[in-house]
């Protein structure tokens, strides 16, 4: 039997690129660049390479129009999402200097935590089409969109159409990718950065051209901008792999890494470095930073101290090492991909990617050390060891949805390896590590299924049983018949995908709002492994309520527990999906399908209404936002244009409520957890002396926990101790202009 040329796998090895000119294109003599230039734009975009069949292209393209599509679904029910980033986004969309420096509001009071690149796509979208739920979340989708396409390009390139498209087909339909491809957080645009320098160093590896390694760090550099110090947890393998396998002499290779590394530092520090010589007294506030600089908050509450769980400001840290050791942030150890916090999230191929990752290097161990495939196989599988090993360990803030970052080295070594194999199934080694990859996905395809019972509970037992059956089936692979072969392998790759599908498909039926949010149905990651553990999405981090936040059925039944920034948040979140309450509403209001409970929707909601409680708001929390009644807006509303701020709020999640509910500025004391030193009280009493603020919104989250600084629970004693206090139904406001004595 002849497998080499098999239309399924069709691997390209090094006589698929000829050699290029000294110019850097295709031989002129070579017949594919001549068919290639008479072929018309639409026709050779539908057509793909002349080498192809037919159906390599208008299959690659479906399976880009199938991962928009599935995106889009439903994507409104998300309201702003994440109403941090989303009022970072509006405040971008009505100041440049907000959206140089990624400030939380449009008076330019403080920024966000992270920097600011993620937020550029969303605020020039809102820009162009106005602030909606679409706005800010299209630019998500379309950034999965090209990380599928750049996955399966890579994979492509080396392998085959059929293996590109397997790994495509993984990245859009894993849980976790289907969430964060749908939400307003900085993973997005980190996964696919990554996912471009991934694919710019072996394309670096196929010749030595200094060009892609260049383009390579420089994706890295920019991806910085997007997560900071995340951006660089897959250089060392990145760098070891080109330094060892690289087709040029040694001391080329050491040049060129040097470049590379010069165009990470131009391309993710011009923006450091603007900012820390701007005067402090004229740029905005670094939130997450104590000392006000973004050095600090990438080497402490972004960096060292996600490792090591030492983040001054934060709210918490994780296990130590070693595992075994919980804390606010899971367990820490070997196995925590796969627990019952993270393993629905991420974990569902990551057996079958491990034995085919061991299986393609075991199948390219006797190739040249300039091996394109062997160094593809390290590439994309060195990346995703080393990540996870990092997220296994780190004792720091540790969120489920920080795994989307694997979801493409995931991908493509699934796709590799399952081509590779196929390629030589007739080894009985090949065919036997091929069916145990299968068996691997649907055993553990099985165990996860059975962590939910309640969710679709027969769908476990067919995955398992077909898993299995493909699994025989591939074991002769080299001895059946063609047909019988690639019957075994499709039954294959349907009982591996199933299970991860089903996940998708619950998180995108249904909205995801909040700074926690998780992927599939309800308990699929659940803190501390049972019933007690924290909720999805909205529950505080190790399992609980933070302070004030409630457990009752209705919006308003909170329990007791003041916040240190001076006042309580009565009905600030329950602990079921997503943060909803056991009668399926959000802690903002917000049912299922992205419409107003009868308590009120989201703060600003996605057409820019607020929803109702009672007839004012009712405060948030510090993982969600508040509520913002129509009389609370026409308060805040009222003279907005005399001042900078029409409010300040105690926490950004608090403040950024109210500024999407009234679309002007709202200052949060604190940054996000209300620890920030900024402002301080005598800037604060300056602001209010100068006529810059017309309200304080009491009650806020954060103000000062884990902090040392105490300056929002000095703000909001003398607040209260001035001035007049204004009752809005639920909510209390105190009026800056209108001192008591």
């Amino acid at each position: 039997m002849t497998t080499h040329h098999d239309p399924l796998v069709h691997l390209h090895t090094d006589r698929t690129h000829p050699p290029a000119d000294e110019d850097g294109g295709p031989p002129s003599g070579a017949p594919s660049a001549r068919r290639r230039s008479r072929r018309p734009g639409f026709g050779r975009l539908w057509r793909g390479r002349p080498e192809d069949p037919r159906r390599v292209r208008p299959a690659f393209l479906g399976l880009l129009l199938a991962t928009a599509v599935l995106y889009l679904y439903n994507l409104s029910a998300s309201g702003y999402a994440n109403s941090f980033y989303s009022a970072a986004v509006q405040a971008g969309s009505q100041s440049w200097k907000a959206f140089f420096f990624g400030s939380l509001d449009a008076g330019n009071a403080i920024t966000v935590d992270k920097p600011p690149a993620a937020l550029w796509p969303m605020a020039l979208a809102v820009r162009i089409f106005g602030l909606s739920s679409w706005s800010v979340l299209v630019p998500e989708v379309l950034m999965g969109v090209a990380t599928v396409a750049v996955v399966y390009a890579a994979v492509r390139r080396r392998f085959s159409p059929a293996a590109g498209l397997i790994a495509g087909a993984v990245l859009a339909l894993t849980p976790v990718a289907a969430l964060m491809f749908r939400f307003n957080n900085p993973d997005a645009l980190l996964a696919l950065l990554m996912s471009v320098a991934c694919y710019l160093v072996v394309r670096a590896l196929e010749d030595g051209r200094t060009k892609w390694l260049v383009w390579a760090g420089a994706a890295i550099g920019f991806a910085f901008l997007a997560k900071t110090l995340q951006a660089f947890l897959i250089l060392p393998a990145l760098a070891l792999v080109y330094g060892v396998c690289a087709p040029v002499r040694l001391r080329k290779r050491l040049g060129q890494l040097a470049l590379a590394t010069a165009a990470i530092v131009v391309s993710g520090g011009w923006w450091v470095a603007v900012v820390e010589l701007w005067p402090a007294s004229s740029r905005p506030y670094i939130g997450g930073s104590q000392h006000n600089s973004f050095l600090e908050l990438t080497f402490g509450y972004n960096g060292l101290g996600r490792l090591n769980g030492e983040e001054t400001g934060s709210v918490g840290g994780g296990g130590g090492p070693g595992g075994g050791s919980g804390g606010q942030w899971g367990e820490t150890g070997w196995d925590r991909m796969f627990n019952s916090e993270i393993g629905g999230q991420i974990s569902w191929l990551l057996p079958a990617a491990l034995i085919l990752l061991v299986a393609g290097l075991v199948a390219t161990r006797r190739a040249g050390r300039t091996d394109t495939v062997r160094a593809s196989f390290l590439v994309w599988g060195g990346s995703l060891l080393m990540t996870a090993a990092v997220f296994s360990y780190m004792a720091g803030i540790f969120h489920q949805y920080y795994t989307v970052a694997l979801a493409p080295y995931l991908a493509a070594v699934v796709g590799m390896g399952a081509a590779t194999l196929w390629e030589r199934r007739e080894r009985i080694w090949a065919s036997l590590a091929l069916a145990a990859a299968v068996t691997a996905s649907a055993a553990w395809g099985y165990v996860l299924l059975d962590r939910t019972p309640d969710y679709l509970p027969w769908l476990k037992v067919p995955v398992l049983v077909g898993g299995l059956v493909a699994a025989l089936g591939l074991v002769f692979a080299g001895r059946l018949s063609r047909r019988t072969a690639l019957a075994a392998a499709g039954l294959g790759l349907v009982a591996s995908l199933a299970a991860p599908t089903a996940y998708t498909l619950s998180t995108l039926r249904e909205g995801h709002s909040g700074s926690i949010v998780t992927a599939g149905p309800s308990g699929a990651s659940m803190r501390g492994g049972g019933p007690g553990g924290g909720g999805r999405g909205g529950g505080f981090p190790g399992g609980g309520n933070a302070p004030g936040q409630g457990q009752g059925q209705n919006q308003g039944q909170g329990g007791p527990g003041g916040f240190p920034g001076g006042g309580t948040a009565p009905g600030a979140g329950g602990t079921g999906r997503n943060g909803q309450t056991p009668n399926g509403q959000t802690p903002n209001g917000q049912t299922p399908n992205g419409q107003n409970g009868q308590n009120g929707g989201p703060a600003g909601g996605p057409s820019g209404e607020g929803g109702r409680m009672g007839a004012g708001g009712g405060m948030g929390g510090l993982l969600n936002g508040a509520e913002v009644g129509d009389e609370a807006k026409k308060l805040l509303e009222t003279d907005a244009d005399a001042y900078t701020w029409v409010a300040a709020s105690v926490g950004s999640q608090n403040a950024a409520s109210y500024q999407l509910g009234t679309g002007d500025p709202v200052m949060a004391i604190g940054g996000f957890n209300g620890t920030d030193p900024s402002p301080t009280l005598a800037q604060f009493k300056k602001y209010v002396a100068d006529g810059r603020i017309h309200y304080f919104i009491g009650g806020g989250a954060g103000g000062g926990m884990g902090g040392d600084s105490g300056t929002a629970s000095r703000i909001t004693s003398w607040v209260e101790a001035h001035f007049k206090e204004v009752t809005v139904g639920s909510a209390t406001f105190y009026d800056l202009t209108s001192p008591t004595a």
